[in-house]
């Protein structure tokens, strides 16, 4: 098993789209890139640490590739939009992929050019490609939140139109 951590704005929407890929066994929300050691959720909504909020994903790349988690992370969010995803604003939902590897790096940054060159988005991709020094686990209420209170409002209304489209877009790949 191989692990690949990103930020794609809030880790519930980035946690329910990766959890429903074949390949992928385990998905954890929290926070990576800051200062402060072990931060909490209110911490890195005041924005004073520096953390983004990311998903850790657990994969077996006998089914699923680095690649291909790559592709799943470009198509799911605005990676043009500065410190932004919709109503979510500030550094914590940050677009960055994290690489826990050279392999990764080299993967991350080859994909980021072709997007780049093709100019798949009218603006530029503002995605930072960092090394992950420290993953923090989210606290427990975090975990497998869309599937534990799909029926909150933003669930209704911004994580289950992410997920619909990701589903369409990615009907193949899903778990069944």
């Amino acid at each position: 098993m191989e692990k690949a951590t990103f930020g794609a704005g809030c880790f519930w929407c980035v946690e329910a789209v990766f959890q429903n890929l074949a390949g992928v066994s385990r998905v954890v929300s929290g926070y990576a890139g800051g200062h402060v050691q072990n931060p909490t959720y209110q911490q890195v909504c005041n924005g004073t640490t520096g953390h983004a909020e990311v998903a850790q994903i657990t994969y077996d790349p006998e089914v699923i590739s680095y690649r291909e988690l790559l592709e799943v992370f470009w198509k799911t969010h605005d990676p043009t939009t500065l410190n932004r995803q919709g109503n979510d604003i500030g550094t914590q939902y940050r677009s960055v992929i994290y690489y826990h590897d050279q392999h990764q790096m080299k993967e991350a940054q080859k994909m980021r050019k072709l997007l780049e060159e093709n100019q798949v988005w009218l603006h530029p991709i503002v995605t930072a490609i960092e090394p992950l020094t420290e993953f923090y686990p989210a606290e427990d209420y975090h975990q497998n939140y869309f599937e534990e209170n799909a029926q909150q409002p933003y669930c209704q209304f911004v994580v289950r139109p992410k997920l619909e489209k990701f589903q369409e877009i990615f009907r193949d790949k899903l778990k069944h």
